[in-house]
């Protein structure tokens, strides 16, 4: 069995770099001390975000194809969600010594699949590797605006359409069969969580290997979105955040509970001057009020959603 501690740092990316997504906007990749990575119009939209063996994710559950096809996703989502084109990744991966060489390699092999799938033309430009007791992925993403404005969280105003594109609540749903129904004797299992993928492949898929609607960012900023985020932490909760950056309240309209408070689904929440056609996959479920807060059909709504530090909240209403 050929590990990361067996082979060696210089080996292991010898045999990872050849599998890794180019981009199209790199000049210089993997290779050198840094990258160099074009950017069209004099500006970059840059984020990062990280997954942590425990917090974020279980082994027994996720693939390392998962694991890399998430890690890009995610961050790909972001991106869409300033209304800018994803154009490189950054990849970095802490993990034991006795992490076999295999399981970097379908990692890799994700992280193409997601770039390819989600945002062609974005690939891996560089990153690092380093040794950890706990399987550690830092992913930093990079995007073209094409010379438009960002797309911000501050720009709604009353009046606007508030819409979604992707999916709500599976991401959420797919989390709470694996750990009803993913476990054994207390422990995450493997072979649980197989069986529950080919009984509930929908829900299953959307949490391990979300599906983000990267191409509807560009598309939202096109038509003219003023405020737009990438829907991580669940709808309310991250309604909330365009509430009050803009100074505004949301009313959302025939919105499930479960809808309101599932995380993890990474689709786009934005909002659009009333009468202007949605573009791509984005349906109304609400719109922009007077006020402050986050209301459902009228009712004030406290407490939804996920927050990494005090964990997940069905929230009131």
């Amino acid at each position: 069995m050929t590990t990361l501690g067996t082979l060696g740092e210089s080996a292991v990316l010898a045999r990872v770099f050849p599998r890794l997504p180019a981009a199209r906007a790199q000049q210089l990749g993997p290779g050198d001390d840094a990258a160099v990575v074009a950017a069209p119009d004099g500006r970059f939209v840059v984020t990062t975000d990280m997954m942590i063996h425990g917090p974020d994710f279980r082994l027994a559950w996720s693939a390392p194809f998962d694991l890399g096809f998430k890690a890009a996703a995610t961050n790909l989502s972001d991106v869409a969600a300033m209304g800018a084109v994803p154009t490189a990744l950054v990849v970095a991966l802490a993990a034991p010594a006795e992490t076999r060489v295999d399981f970097l390699e379908a990692f890799a092999d994700g992280l193409r699949a997601a770039c390819d799938e989600l945002s062609p033309g974005a690939g891996v430009v560089g990153g690092d590797l380093s040794v950890s007791a706990t399987l550690t992925i830092a992913v930093t993403a990079f995007g073209d605006l094409e010379g438009r404005a960002p797309v911000l969280r501050s720009g709604a105003r009353p009046g606007d359409v508030v819409a979604v594109s992707g999916t709500l609540g599976l991401a959420a749903e797919g989390l709470r069969l694996l750990f009803e129904r993913g476990v054994v004797d207390g422990r995450p299992d493997a072979a649980a969580a197989a069986e529950l993928a080919r009984e509930h492949p929908v829900p299953i898929a959307a949490q391990l290997r979300p599906h983000p609607p990267i191409a509807d960012g560009r598309a939202a900023a096109i038509a003219g979105a003023t405020a737009m985020l990438d829907v991580s932490d669940g709808l309310a909760r991250d309604a909330s955040r365009i509430a009050d950056a803009s100074g505004v309240a949301i009313d959302f309209s025939g919105v499930s509970a479960a809808e309101l408070a599932g995380a993890e689904d990474h689709g786009l929440l934005a909002c659009f001057p009333p009468g202007i056609p949605l573009p791509g996959g984005f349906r109304q479920i609400g719109s922009v009020l007077e006020g402050t807060g986050v209301l459902s059909d009228g009712e004030r709504i406290t407490g939804s959603g996920w927050d990494p530090y005090a964990g997940w909240d069905g929230g009131s209403d």
